[in-house]
């Protein structure tokens, strides 16, 4: 089941509402937000915005104080980050979250089993299933551009190349929506360039969220910006808009320009 505004457009997220209270501070104070079907949505804002506690809460690793967050159509405000998982919704993390002493290959096929198979022990076991998924593993790494690096170990991998292949793993659950944190902190320039392309590749049958620091990342690459200021949503659009959106100047008063916190 889709989510269909008003306006005619489908939105996969939506979220109304959402609100995160720690003690009597707001971190997230009642945000609307709507990530279209197959765009780049990037949330930004300055620090101290709440942009990290409301991902938490739309990727469900937070409970929302109030709210409701909708997947697909489906209230999915109460349910594990597994299960919204297993139905198409996955983040992947700032900090690269793959099995260091594997190769590359087994790292994916890994990802891919448990797909296939669900979180049981066979997961560690079955050899003869994990070659079944051999091909598809392969062609992951190539839609990653992890091709020459397949009997690598991941522990070996420039920073750039592990985050590509945590991306890797991340695509071997099959995401509708991926939401990415942070994908490009701490690359050198000519990973953020390489790092922005697969973004963009795999954006082309997806839809990606992502939390983005780099200000020329999200020009680029966003299709739809929302900024977030004290917990708040303080504008949305495409970058032209945002950019030049009076209260959006102000808050980045004194923010470095080319990065986001």
């Amino acid at each position: 089941m889709t989510s269909r505004h008003k306006d005619g457009a489908d939105y996969v997220l939506t979220a109304k509402g959402l609100t995160k209270v720690f003690g009597g501070i707001r971190a997230v104070d009642n945000v609307d937000l709507s990530v279209r079907r197959n765009t780049i949505h990037a949330l930004i804002g300055p620090n101290g915005a709440g942009k990290t506690t409301c991902f938490n809460l739309l990727s469900k690793f937070l409970t929302p104080s109030s709210g409701t967050i909708k997947y697909e159509g489906q209230d999915v405000t109460a349910l594990p980050p597994a299960t919204i998982a297993r139905q198409g919704m996955v983040r992947s993390f700032q900090i690269s979250a793959v099995f260091a002493s594997m190769s590359v290959l087994e790292n994916v096929r890994l990802a891919l089993q448990r797909r296939v198979h669900g979180p049981s022990f066979d997961f560690w076991r079955s050899v003869k299933c994990l070659h079944a998924l051999e091909d598809e593993a392969v062609s992951l790494l190539e839609e990653v551009g992890l091709a020459d690096f397949l009997h690598a170990r991941a522990a070996d991998l420039p920073y750039g190349r592990k985050r590509a292949l945590e991306i890797a793993t991340t695509l071997a659950l099959d995401p509708q929506l991926l939401l990415l944190d942070e994908p490009l902190a701490g690359m050198g320039q000519e990973d953020i360039g390489r790092t922005s392309d697969l973004i963009k590749r795999v954006a082309q049958t997806r839809t990606v969220l992502m939390v983005e620091h780099n200000l020329s990342v999200v020009a680029t690459l966003s299709d739809q910006i929302t900024v977030l200021a004290r917990g708040a949503v303080l504008a949305e659009g495409d970058y032209a808009a945002v950019s030049q959106n009076p209260a959006v100047v102000e808050a980045y008063i004194g923010e470095p320009h080319d990065t986001y916190d």
